[in-house]
Parts: C-alpha cells; sequence; structure tokens
C-alpha cells in the first residue's frame, strides 16, 4: 500500500467492526442506548503496519458512519480519546455528552 493511498475500510456489522480488507486492523464497537450510541471499545494495528495511519483511518470510517446514522460516540478506546479527538477536534460534535472527558 502507497502512503498516498487511502487504505479501504470495510464495516463488519455482524462483528462490530470496521476493519482493513485484510482484516488485520480493526476498531471494536458496541451499540448501546437503544442503537443510539456508538461505543468504541478498542483499535488495533499490528506492529507490521503502525505509523501508516491506519488508525485514525479505522476512527474517521466509524464516526463517519456514526455522523450520518445519527449515533453519537461513547471514546471508551484511550487511542480514540487521547490521540484522534484531540487531532480531530471537529468530531467533537457527535461525542457522548455524558463522556466527554474534561481534557478533549
Amino acid at each position: 500500500m502507497m502512503a498516498t493511498e487511502a487504505p479501504k475500510i470495510v464495516w463488519s456489522e455482524r462483528v462490530g467492526r470496521f476493519e482493513t480488507e485484510d482484516k488485520e486492523a480493526y476498531l471494536e464497537y458496541e451499540l448501546r442506548d437503544g442503537g443510539r450510541v456508538m461505543d468504541i471499545l478498542h483499535t488495533y494495528v499490528p506492529r507490521t503496519k503502525r505509523g501508516l495511519g491506519l488508525a485514525s483511518h479505522l476512527c474517521i470510517a466509524a464516526f463517519s458512519h456514526a455522523q450520518s446514522h445519527s449515533l453519537s460516540v461513547i471514546p471508551s478506546c484511550s487511542y480514540v480519546s487521547d490521540t484522534f479527538l484531540p487531532r480531530n477536534p471537529s468530531w467533537n460534535s457527535i461525542v457522548h455528552k455524558q463522556d466527554i472527558k474534561s481534557h478533549i
């Protein structure tokens, strides 16, 4: 994969994941509050693929999905709350209000 080429991210609704086509990097979530809230639990990128921006691409896919389906997001995953959101504050508008951390 070339650095300028965005990876294809696939929504695997059945298993509650957004993942790369090879399924090696993924973001796991659970729906809460009757399906109105997406709780992002975990992101994983294998060592051999770190530094390529895959975690950020996974988050963008998940947040875009949440936004287009009128869901709010709970950033339970530390990557999302501590790295992705501070770098991408425009997504704070869909963060579940009860779960916004004081440092975001």
